[in-house]
């Protein structure tokens, strides 16, 4: 493969560097490149034009008020409700279609023929965040830089720190360090599903204070921290009380994320050594590795990464109905995989990141695919194969705009593994009242050892 691949983008023409190493050190961004986040590119580095078919629409700036009937704190009202189906693809004509599916998509349809389909709807670019987090990626384009091997980033603050990037790694840290608020305070759930399709869900309080996204606190300063976690297990029975506490950095090759766990029926919180890439997420029944948890966190040192391109393609977009209070757990969860009705999928320019492992690493997967959304660098699907190089693992980040915020985030988050038949729910929300609290006013204190041993002695 020649050193520079030119891949050509709909009206847009991008020249990528596929053969820089990731510890070598890139060149700034030129200021005339960063003038383009006015005109050429969106402020987070989308581009702003549609495609010449008028199949993906100009963006305008995304949703910028709640819809007319939006209660605060409420259920999120779906503003394109009334868009109707354009095309449902299934296994009959999936192979037509083919060049607009990831390999995700079309193993599911030969997974699972007489059940899985996608209902294409039209493409809504609802993408946006304030003007603020705009200014401050702006600033990142000029100042943010990539540490050897991509192990982490330097000088960057609040959100994606390279909105016009050179590197797959740079594509990566956007989706891991973008914008999802100040702080949450959530009650959501998980479920592992059976190949029957039976389920027992585990859910929980999760508590997060980014302080990446908060200049005031500057993480820099922080001991190199990304953000504090705290999860607290509500049901069911025997694992209520349970406790995780997460200390996030960013660069955690020479600063690991540091993590402690409390179960309820030991009283005690220990320190957990091995919280970190291939490790087993807690509540997921082993279906989810650690560095799979919002479709890819921490750092990709591990892996040789690339830039396989960007292109055109039919992935989960806009998923409010999945996201609704009328709609039960049950409806949601089915046998093989989620029901197919209910998640809506668009036609959107995606960035697609390969890893591959490096060789002497230890990793259950020897290869992944990302498919990130230009919009808002939000993965969006993903593929994991084996050691033997088969697919194994796929997921699906059923995004929307959390627009009363706005910010781009999940309504729902699948895994599915092709070999067990089992899969994987993360982010049942739907029958808690109330579940998403953006403003819960958390201090630093709230998320340290001694905090979490009076929290489980209450």
């Amino acid at each position: 493969m020649n050193a520079n691949l030119k891949i050509c983008v709909s009206s847009l023409a991008l020249s990528i560097s596929l053969g820089v190493g990731s510890s070598s050190a890139l060149a700034k961004i030129p200021d005339q490149e960063i003038k383009k986040l006015d005109a050429i590119l969106t402020p987070t580095g989308g581009e702003r034009g549609g495609n010449v078919e008028g199949t993906i629409p100009p963006w305008t700036g995304g949703i910028t008020k709640p819809p007319a009937d939006y209660t605060p704190g409420g259920n999120y009202v779906d503003p394109y409700s009334s868009d109707p189906v354009q095309m449902t693809i299934d296994a009959q004509n999936y192979k037509q279609l083919q060049d607009k599916l990831t390999g995700a998509h079309k193993t599911l349809f030969e997974k699972y023929p007489s059940t899985y389909k996608m209902s294409i709807y039209p493409t809504r670019r609802s993408a946006s965040y304030s003007k603020d987090i705009y200014k401050a990626i702006r600033k990142n384009a000029s100042e943010a830089e990539l540490l050897p091997l991509g192990a982490g980033v330097r000088n960057g603050s609040v959100s994606s720190p390279f909105p016009i990037p050179q590197s797959a790694e740079e594509i990566l840290w956007n989706h891991v360090l973008r914008y999802r608020g100040d702080a949450i305070s959530s009650r959501t759930g998980y479920a592992a599903v059976t190949s029957g399709g039976s389920y027992t869900p585990i859910m929980t309080e999760r508590d997060i204070i980014f302080i990446y996204a908060q200049e005031e606190l500057d993480a820099r300063k922080l001991e190199n921290k990304f953000f504090y976690l705290k999860v607290l297990t509500l049901s069911p029975p025997k694992q209520a009380g349970n406790i995780s506490l997460v200390h996030e950095s960013i660069d955690q090759v020479s600063s690991p994320r540091k993590a402690w766990q409390y179960f309820s029926g030991q009283r005690r919180l220990r320190r957990s050594p091995s919280l970190a890439y291939d490790s087993d997420l807690p509540n997921t029944d082993g279906l989810r590795t650690t560095d799979q948890y919002d479709m890819f966190n921490g750092a990709p040192d591990q892996y040789e990464w690339k830039i396989v391109g960007k292109k055109e393609m039919y992935v989960p977009y806009n998923s409010y109905r999945l996201n609704d209070k009328n709609i039960k757990y049950d409806t949601i969860i089915k046998a093989n995989h989620i029901n197919q009705d209910l998640p809506r999928y668009e036609l959107h320019r995606v960035w697609i990141v390969e890893g591959t492992l490096r060789v002497g690493i230890q990793h259950i997967y020897s290869k992944r695919r990302l498919y990130l959304d230009e919009d808002s660098w939000q993965v969006l699907v993903t593929e994991e194969y084996d050691s033997d190089g088969k697919l194994w693992r796929v997921q699906e980040g059923h995004a929307m705009n959390y627009y009363d915020q706005p910010l781009v985030w999940t309504a729902l988050e699948v895994v599915y593994d092709l070999q067990s038949e089992r899969y994987l729910v993360e982010g049942l929300d739907n029958e808690v009242p109330d579940p998403y609290d953006f403003k819960p006013g958390f201090r630093l204190n709230d998320f340290s050892t001694s905090a979490v041993r009076r929290e489980a002695k209450r």
